[in-house]
């Protein structure tokens, strides 16, 4: 595996997201939990740049009429067509058989950087 830096430790915790390339290929770069994470920027759906979309949370499991909003800050959610993807897991919210493709990542105290080969 290659090692490829892709962002500065203090900006992507002062930004929580960046949109790097990596071998002629996109990748969002996301803080979450303090953990990183990089995902291809392509929508399994429709091919729609994923990473730019909006990072939130969702509706939690609740009875009926209750509305429960969790998951803050965890969500990536499509910017053409809504679909939610776990930042954690890559995977979409309704059908786990979907999922974002995403690479290794780790960090110092100064750098990140993806894997790849």
């Amino acid at each position: 595996m290659n090692k490829f830096a892709v962002a500065k430790v203090a900006e992507l915790r002062e930004k929580g997201r960046l949109i790097v390339e990596v071998k002629g290929m996109e990748l969002g770069i996301f803080l979450v939990d303090g953990q990183y994470y990089a995902w291809r920027n392509v929508c399994p759906h429709a091919a729609a740049p994923i990473c730019v979309g909006r990072v939130s949370g969702t509706r939690l499991p609740s009875m009926v009429y209750e509305y429960e909003h969790g998951r803050d800050q965890e969500i990536l959610r499509c910017p053409w067509h809504g679909w939610e993807f776990d930042l954690k897991t890559g995977h979409h919210l309704v059908d786990a058989s979907v999922k974002l493709r995403g690479f290794p990542v780790e960090a110092d105290d100064e750098d990140v950087y993806v894997l790849m080969k």
